[in-house]
């Protein structure tokens, strides 16, 4: 990538020898591959062994309060090529994992594409992204990508800058949603588990509960209230969040029910919610063990 322009950043840096605000370059940075089992159940059957989950290092969001922050953050990890990427998707499906779950791809979607050309997995693969992308972008992802679980985080940009350091988060989140439901038309489930679709996750923030409120209301309008939405309560302040007194604490019961009684009026049907006991460093997973944990 001599002119990177992959995400909405569009930092046109020359990523064969430099990296932009993601910190990475244009070689896949993997921290951690394995089966997680912490994702929607609907995304994993009852003979699957769990998430076929490969967390990519770096990111094009600088959220603050990240629960990954040690991985989104730096560029530590291994090295792969987009053979050997694709050879990783192979040994999580003979693992026996329900899915192929893509976690924070968008700065390797390049990477990704060619990967998932050299062999597309026969389960579905997963687009596990923080919602900040180009509309372009995911349209180059159609008949690669089955399941879309996307991050809606904000609703206002003073929000997205000041904790993501994204002074253009809401009008690519919403724009890039409208493609992903262009693609992805309908949820499709086989035995209850889902093969293709879109699942929209908010997590809610402390102090932010008209942000979220405001998040539902978009995520009505683009998608319906058909859509699968997961409003998290498992918020843990992380990273740097401490140097922001506001959001230095979990959320209150008060706070999360205040927003599920909101997607309750606008008559969401397909809700995941979460007890606020979710909101523990222990679902994290340990990104100081080795690289492949199946």
């Amino acid at each position: 990538m001599k002119l990177c322009e992959i995400c909405p950043r569009n930092c046109k840096i020359n990523r064969t020898d430099s990296s932009g605000f993601c910190g990475v370059n244009n070689k896949i940075i993997i921290r951690k591959v394995m089966l997680h089992k912490y994702e929607e159940p609907i995304l994993t059957g009852k003979k699957d062994k769990g998430s076929g989950t490969i967390f990519f290092a770096g990111c094009n969001l600088g959220c603050v309060y990240c629960q990954n922050y040690d991985v989104s953050h730096s560029n530590k990890g291994k090295e792969v090529s987009p053979i050997e990427l694709a050879d990783i998707f192979k040994m999580l499906e003979n693992a026996g994992a329900g899915n192929i779950d893509l976690v924070s791809p968008t700065h390797f979607t390049e990477q990704i594409i060619e990967a998932l050309k050299i062999y597309k997995p026969k389960i579905p693969v997963i687009w596990n992204t923080g919602g900040y992308e180009k509309p372009k972008t995911i349209e180059k992802l159609e008949g690669l990508v089955d399941i879309y679980l996307t991050d809606f985080k904000y609703a206002n940009n003073a929000y997205a800058l000041k904790y993501s350091k994204s002074n253009n988060y809401v009008e690519n989140v919403k724009n890039s949603l409208k493609i992903m439901k262009k693609q992805q038309m309908k949820n499709v489930f086989v035995e209850n588990k889902l093969v293709s679709g879109i699942i929209v996750r908010h997590m809610v923030l402390p102090t932010l509960i008209k942000d979220s409120i405001a998040v539902l209301d978009s995520i009505n309008e683009i998608l319906g209230n058909e859509a699968i939405i997961s409003i998290m309560s498992q918020y843990v302040p992380m990273g740097e969040a401490y140097k922001y007194p506001e959001i230095n604490r979990r959320i209150t019961p008060l706070e999360y029910k205040t927003v599920l009684a909101h997607a309750n009026k606008l008559g969401f049907k397909n809700a995941f919610i979460q007890e606020l006991e979710s909101a523990s460093s222990s679902y994290t997973p340990d990104f100081n063990s080795i690289i492949i944990d199946l």
